[in-house]
């Protein structure tokens, strides 16, 4: 089971961007599916973007059109890129992979913090 390191989390002002990577201790190949959480405080951990291992991705309503998710198989690395940050972006940002034979994992998270 892989284990995944966050990085990148920072505090921004609105508008600003972001990339969040999440680098994978072992071959993300053969993982099909990855994907970005977040934590608000006081709120439950909700589903950001998700990306296959064909590459095909799903994102949250509030994100689309400003956060892209990509994964470089090469570097065993998953990122996030993130436009446009609103203070409702602010919240800790966590990596998950799902293995062909169903074992997740999950990373322990990276703070993004955007004042308006």
């Amino acid at each position: 089971q892989a284990q995944l390191v966050e990085s990148g989390g920072d505090s921004v002002q609105a508008g600003g961007s972001l990339r969040l990577s999440c680098v994978a201790s072992r071959t993300i190949l053969v993982i099909n599916y990855m994907a970005w959480y977040r934590q608000a405080p006081g709120k439950e951990r909700d589903m950001v973007a998700t990306i296959t291992r064909s590459g095909r991705t799903n994102y949250a309503d509030s994100v689309k059109g400003r956060f892209t998710i990509s994964r470089d198989n090469a570097k065993n690395t998953l990122y996030l890129q993130m436009n446009s940050l609103e203070p409702e972006d602010t919240a800790v940002y966590y990596c998950k992979s799902v293995s062909p034979d169903g074992l997740t994992a999950w990373g322990k998270g990276t703070l993004v913090t955007v004042s308006s």
